[in-house]
This record gives structure tokens, sequence and C-alpha cells, in this order.
């Protein structure tokens, strides 16, 4: 689609808008409005594209098409991939878009300065990300074996095991903030498991892991600290080798330098890190407030991966991805893009495209075609471990606190969002207080001498302003055995057993699944 504006990435004719163009006249206000630069370009950071970055993506589509020039920190121009198709022919193309940062030619002619707040993102390092061709699969290929060599039955009794941890920090306190005391903290614990450095874990690891990505200020010195750990974490596996990621990569045929094996770790770290933690807020969110969730949940219709996987399509927790640069002079969405172009997947842009969505309130379930981990050869490896720390962290969560519920209204949650992700700022929920249980045994709701129910999530239901009075009603009690008892060999004369109770079948099932999550 061709747009009036003459400015675009790649081009050196800066000229503003047209007369007569809607962008003049355009005023920043502090709430959110139209943010135009000068050129007439939008801007990819401010208050507009962080209030409300999908409205943002909803403008450049109407405006530009699938493919989008905007601007990033800085006012550098780059192009906003927003079409879901596009997207795909770029991730899948490598010939024509590289993920060699060293193309940009913003870069090379010095209007992107070493310190820029997206140089942790950027910086070409000698990882896979930034690596194309025969260099790209040898990296890659020691990442995805060391992935392969993962037991993830045993990842999964981490998992258990840091939830039930974390809840016990807050369940006797009927309250809890589930971003900060929860999302925030459980991938980062099972991750440096993984990686093989549990020792190093501490609140400045976690926060600075979601600080170097966000653009700020300080994001070079919070990877300065994280890069910090995982070199001695190097240098104690090049010494003596163990079983953990990190040790897989030190030894791995490919040859890895420390430099490479420490940056690997870093990629590893961060990006699974930074995309577990968003989706288990936004799985969390949509459990409490999303209707469709919570009756599909708590009947039975939808499985606690599946609610993920249309949590990875409505929310996913990189709404975008930095980036891609030309090979060369090309085309895509229309528009011509000249060598040495930037450009940035637009995944949250892409899982609503119109073109492949029409309804985004349908149900994705059994789905995976959405861009939530990218595509192509640079597809995330890792993604299936950031599934089952999601899946498996928020069950048993559920599992402990069957009563939850939201304690604010929806409309009063906070987002905060950068370039590459959009994350709730807190989530605070009310529930029973209960006490803690041993971080070693299986996640339970109730006490261990009492029978062990399916939780079922409720928010509060809206009271019609004038209810007309009436006789209280009042729900039968749910009858349970006394403790210790055991249930009859031969029941009753004119029993009627429980309807509910699964079946052979779904029992052996049941089994499979509990010992699956490794209690």
């Amino acid at each position: 689609m061709t747009t009036p504006y003459s400015h675009r990435p790649g081009t050196d004719d800066h000229a503003g808008p047209p007369p007569g163009c809607p962008a003049h006249g355009l005023v920043a206000d502090a709430f959110g409005g139209d943010h135009l630069a000068p050129s007439g370009l939008r801007r990819l950071y401010g208050p507009e594209a962080e209030n409300d970055p999908m409205g943002l993506y909803e403008k450049l589509r109407a405006e530009h098409g699938s493919v989008a020039p905007v601007l990033l920190h800085g006012d550098v121009p780059a192009w906003l991939v927003l079409g879901h198709s596009e997207n795909l022919h770029m991730t899948r193309t490598p010939s024509q878009f590289s993920r060699d940062s060293r193309r940009w030619s913003a870069v090379n002619d010095g209007s992107v300065p070493p310190d820029h707040p997206l140089a942790p993102i950027f910086t070409w390092q000698p990882i896979c990300v930034f690596a194309d061709g025969a260099d790209h699969e040898r990296l890659r290929g020691a990442v995805t074996d060391s992935i392969g060599r993962i037991d993830h039955r045993g990842v999964r009794r981490f998992i258990n095991r840091y939830s039930n941890r974390l809840v016990n920090d807050f369940c006797q306190d009927g309250k809890a903030d589930l971003v900060s005391r929860f999302a925030e903290h459980l991938p980062m614990m099972v991750m440096i498991q993984i990686l093989g450095m549990p020792e190093e874990y501490s609140e400045r690891l976690v926060q600075a892991a979601r600080d170097m990505i966000k653009g700020t200020e300080t994001a070079v010195e919070s990877n300065e600290y994280v890069m910090g750990a995982l070199n001695r974490l190097v240098a104690r596996r090049r010494a003596a080798p163990q079983e953990d990621f990190a040790s897989w990569l030190v030894e791995h045929p490919a040859g890895l330098t420390d430099a490479e094996v420490a940056q690997h770790l870093r990629l590893v770290l961060i990006a699974a890190y930074e995309t577990t933690a968003n989706l288990i807020a936004n799985v969390l969110r949509m459990v409490l407030t999303d209707p469709r969730f919570r009756a599909q949940l708590s009947g039975g219709h939808m499985t606690l991966p599946e609610a993920v996987e249309q949590t990875l399509w409505d929310e996913p927790p990189f709404t975008t991805i930095f980036g891609r640069w030309a090979v060369g002079d090309t085309e895509l969405g229309g528009q011509r893009i000249k060598a040495g172009d930037a450009l940035v997947v637009g995944i949250a842009a892409a899982n609503v495209d119109p073109v492949v969505r029409p309804d985004v309130n349908a149900s994705m379930q059994g789905n995976r075609a959405h861009l939530a981990f990218s595509g192509g050869p640079h597809e995330c490896p890792g993604q299936d471990i950031g599934r089952a720390i999601a899946d498996t962290g928020i069950d048993a969560l559920l599992l402990r606190l069957p009563d939850i519920q939201l304690a604010v209204p929806e409309e009063d949650l906070r987002w905060s969002a950068s370039l590459m992700s959009r994350h709730l700022q807190e989530l605070p929920v009310t529930f029973a207080a209960r006490p803690p249980q041993d971080v070693a045994g299986p996640p339970s709701a109730t006490p261990q001498h009492a029978p062990r129910t399916e939780w079922q999530v409720e928010s509060p239901r809206p009271v019609p302003a004038q209810a007309a009075p009436g006789p209280a009603v009042v729900p039968p009690p749910v009858p349970t055995a006394p403790a210790g008892a055991q249930p009859p060999t031969v029941p009753p004369a004119g029993h009627i057993p429980k309807q509910r109770r699964p079946a052979a079948p779904a029992r052996a099932w049941q089994a499979v699944v509990r010992w699956w999550r490794g209690y």
C-alpha cells in the first residue's frame, strides 16, 4: 500500500507530510493520543505505544497495510511487519531478510550509537540469533541438541516444587499479587536450575532480566549484571562439568568458545524468562476475567495447555521481535525495502491479522499457527519448556488456591509496554488463607487427611442494581467422608453412584498425567 508520507526507512528524503495531510496539527498529549514525529511517522515508543500498542498496530494497518514505516527509540526509522503471511515470508527467507545486525545501515552510518537504549537487543554477538547459513546451523545445533537432553519430567518436578514454594510464601495472607510473587519468579527459578546456576538466584537477577530488553537507561547495566553471573557459570563448568544445560553447551562437539557459551546462555535465559513470565500472568488474567476460560476450564472442556495456546494467540508474551535486516533492495507488503533497512517482526499484530483471523473472538483451540514464538529457522527452540512452566505452574497454583478471585475490577489492571513486550504490572487476587505445605509433596488444595477436589476458578458476579426480594437460596452441602474412613466395598441398596466420577479409562489417564507432572 502506498502512503503519502515521503520519508521511508532507508531513504535520504526527510521531508514531512505533504500539505493537507491529517498528520499536520496533531499535538502529543500525556494520555496516549496520536503521537507523530515531525516526519509524520508513528513511534514504536512513547505514550501511545506504551498505553495501547494494539491500537497503534491497527492504526498503522489502516494507514499503510501489512507493512508500515515506523520510528524506534531516538526516531530511528524501521519497518513494522503487521501481516501474518508477510511475517512468515520474512522469517522464512533469510536470503532476503538477514538476522545479522551488522547489515543495518543506521549502525554503519553512525545514526545509531553504541549506547542506544536498544543496544542489548541489536548489538551483534557471536550467537545463533545473529547468524545465518552454516554459522547459524552450527550454533543453533548446539542449543537444540542441549535442549533435547533436558529431562522434561524432571523439569516438571522442579516446576511443581518451586510453584508450591512460592505459594507457601503468601498462602497464609489470603491475598497476593500474582505478578510480583509468582509469575516473575517461577520462570527464573526453573531456568537457573536448568542452566545449572541456582546459587545465583536473587531479586536483582529477576529485575535485571526484565529491564535489559525494555530499552531503558539502565538496560546496558542490567545486561552487564546478567552476563557477569553467566560468565562465572561458564568458568565453573569449563573446569568441572555437571549434568546441566551450561555443561552440555561447553562440551558440545560444535566447539563453542566461552564467549559463545555465555551469550547463548543469556539468550536462552532471557528469552525463556520474559516470555514465560508474561505468559503465566496473561493466562492467569484470562482465567480470572474471561468467561470463556472460566467456564470451559471449570467444566472440563478446556485443559490448561489449551488455555495457554489460546493465550498465545490473544496475548503473546512478545508483541514484537527486533529485528531483521534487508540483504538487498526488495519489496514486502507493497512497500519498497532498501538494503540495510531494519524490520520488526509484528507478532501481536500478525496474530489478529483479519486475513487469517477475521473473528478475533473465535476459539483457536488446537491451532498453533500463531507467531508467538516467531517462525522460520530462528523460531524459538525452547518453546515447549515455556509451555510446561506455564501450564504446570498454573495448575499447581490453582490446586492450592481453588477459590482464587480477582481483587480489583478488570478495568483497574495496569500494563507496562516496551518495544518487544507488554506485561501486567500487578494481578491482585484474594482467596481463603491456608497453611503452608511441604514443598516436596504433591500440590493439594486441602489438608492431607481430606479428599482432594478439583479446582474451580470463580470471579465475583455482578450484583443487579435492584434485586427483587425473595428467599435466599442456599446450595446444599457437599458430602465428605470422615477422616480415615474407608469407602465401602459393596454399595448399600438404593445407592446412586456419583454421576461425575470418571470412568476407568479417564482415571487411568489421570494417573498417567499425575506421573508425567511428577507427583
